[in-house]
């Protein structure tokens, strides 16, 4: 065989060495010096692949795409596969080269363009590219997801949720779920989905997203078969943006909350919390929601009417935390115990000034953090969003593809819009 190749290969480093010494804009040999500036050669001849060869006759997405060096004089050096909606198939090369396969579920009803690079033993490239359609089902269910929140823009605490119109038990089904739900961040961040139960998945970063990200949640699902008879089903995007990173932290011992945005204190509060009985639950908390005018019951919370501890108020400029009725708010009637005492029934008061501040301050997704308190931990999903009280290592266990999911789900999460503590 010829040696043109290798000749070629050490002229290229020639070529690289002088243009660096003669400098930017000069030019010291032309592209012909360059196998890479040559056109590869047709590598037909030397690979076979899985997929039907035939005109005519669709693949069976059930059954990986494989594509097989047949030539001991070259190898593959590259295989890239995607459907005609741009979605790209993962695979897996072998060291030596002799075979690529695929490693993610091919779609139903498909068209796939696969581009095959190869190299023969001089260097010199070859490739092929490849076109087939995959079969449709004769009977199938769809799987069809649901993301959240609604598009817009958050606080660096709030988690993404999928809704699955179908419960998914199966950690094998699982694990083609989570790797169809995509989440991509700008800039990037370490994420996990977790499955809170059989129909929802939560996902959030290591830690809280950055702020004024733009995070990108879609499904590759469509057409992708999950289980007998199932196959994934159509998915409207999402798109949000974060703001400022806004932490509040409610210390309750001292009675006092600080606002912090991107990591510098901006305001400090004097504050009443829950009182003996009645104490404000520790942990981090997402504001879920703001309400101008809220009316608050005691009856919401078990305190029957007549008891000392009955009320029946209009509260105003209320931030929710849990669905339980838990909320940062204006409480004009303990001014004198603000920043002294907690004498609440779990919500945190504050001044009609100060709450209104802080209510024209934060935004959904924003962080509120209890702390020192002698309530008990805030829930992790029941109860609004207290996904960061998990640490990371625990979040990852409820990840199909991270060896946990199975089983994981196993709440009830009425999700309850329960009025109001005090």
């Amino acid at each position: 065989m010829s040696t043109t190749p290798r000749t070629r290969t050490r002229t290229v480093v020639s070529c690289a060495l002088l243009v660096s010494a003669l400098g930017a804009g000069a030019t010291a040999c032309g592209p012909g010096g360059n196998p890479l500036a040559a056109t590869p050669y047709d590598a037909a001849d030397e690979i076979s692949f899985s997929g039907p060869t035939d005109a005519g006759k669709k693949a069976d997405p059930d059954k990986p795409l494989v594509v097989t060096a047949e030539s001991s004089d070259g190898r593959i050096t590259d295989v890239t596969a995607t459907d005609s909606t741009g979605r790209h198939v993962s695979g897996e090369l072998a060291a030596d080269g002799s075979r690529w396969h695929s490693t993610s579920a091919l779609a139903a009803g498909t068209h796939y363009t696969v581009t095959v690079s190869t190299e023969d033993d001089d260097g010199a490239p070859g490739r092929k590219v490849l076109t087939f359609d995959t079969s449709k089902p004769t009977a199938q269910k769809h799987l069809n997801v649901k993301f959240g929140p609604d598009a817009g823009t958050y606080g660096v605490g709030q988690p993404i949720t999928a809704e699955l119109d179908q419960p998914v038990k199966d950690k094998a089904q699982r694990t083609v779920v989570e790797r169809g739900l995509r989440v991509e961040s700008t800039p990037a961040v370490q994420g996990s989905w977790y499955w809170v139960d059989d129909k929802h998945l939560h996902y959030r970063p290591k830690g809280y997203w950055p702020a004024h990200a733009t995070v990108a949640v879609r499904s590759d699902l469509e057409n992708i078969r999950i289980g007998d008879r199932l196959w994934g089903g159509a998915a409207k995007p999402l798109t949000l943006t974060t703001g400022d990173r806004v932490v509040a932290v409610t210390d309750a011992a001292a009675h006092r909350l600080t606002v912090y945005r991107n990591d510098e204190k901006v305001k400090e509060i004097p504050i009443t919390t829950g009182k003996p009985g009645f104490e404000t639950r520790n942990g981090v908390k997402v504001i879920l929601a703001k309400q101008y005018l809220v009316r608050m019951k005691s009856s919401t919370i078990g305190i029957a009417a007549g008891s000392s501890d009955s009320y029946d108020l209009s509260v105003y400029y209320a931030a929710r935390v849990t669905w339980s009725g838990e909320f940062v708010h204006a409480a004009p009637w303990s001014v004198g115990s603000q920043g002294m005492a907690n004498v609440s029934h779990g919500c945190t008061g504050m001044s009609t000034p100060n709450a209104k501040w802080f209510f024209d301050f934060v935004h959904e997704g924003d962080i509120v953090q209890v702390v020192n308190s002698n309530g008990r931990p805030m829930e992790t999903f029941d109860n609004g969003f207290g996904d960061w009280n998990l640490a990371w290592q625990k979040w990852q266990q409820g990840s199909a593809l991270h060896g946990g999911a199975q089983g994981a789900g196993t709440r009830t999460d009425t999700a309850v819009l329960r009025p109001m503590s005090l």
